[in-house]
């Protein structure tokens, strides 16, 4: 079992490092060449910078029961056809169930764009978001027993 993080704009990266200090569990962060990567914990992957060159890093490392940490829904969608662990970095599961309307909607909300409608504007990360997030990256590990 092992954490694979899309780290280019993920806002929990500490928070992830130090539960799977906790739980030892080892962390691969993947991000392109504009960003820099040092927790002294991680495997860090460092990609050139073309479109979708992290998810595709990504995708040949993640595994049945890996742990995915993205904003992605492309990318969850792939990984949990591999049969991985998706959480967003607010906490939402990513399931089977629910990938498909989120994909839908980031399509019908593209169409909008194009023709000029903006929907809601997205919420600002908050403390609330990061303390959710640890709470279910927390509950997922423990429930799947990937306490080492």
């Amino acid at each position: 079992m092992q954490i694979i993080v899309d780290a280019d704009a993920c806002p929990v990266k500490d928070v992830i490092v130090k539960i799977a200090k906790k739980y030892n569990i080892k962390v691969t962060m993947v991000c392109n060449t504009s960003h820099i990567i040092n927790d002294n914990y991680s495997e860090v992957i460092t990609v050139e910078e073309y479109s979708d060159s992290a998810d595709f890093m990504i995708l040949s490392l993640i595994q049945k029961n890996f742990i995915l940490i993205t904003q992605d829904y492309g990318l969850s969608s792939i990984a949990l056809a591999k049969k991985a662990i998706v959480i967003s970095p607010r906490g939402f599961i990513y399931t089977d169930k629910n990938i498909d309307r989120l994909l839908f909607e980031r399509h019908i909300s593209k169409k909008q764009r194009q023709r000029g409608k903006y929907t809601t504007k997205i919420k600002k990360f908050s403390l609330n978001d990061k303390e959710n997030f640890e709470k279910t990256l927390e509950k997922i590990i423990q429930k799947n027993n990937f306490i080492a």
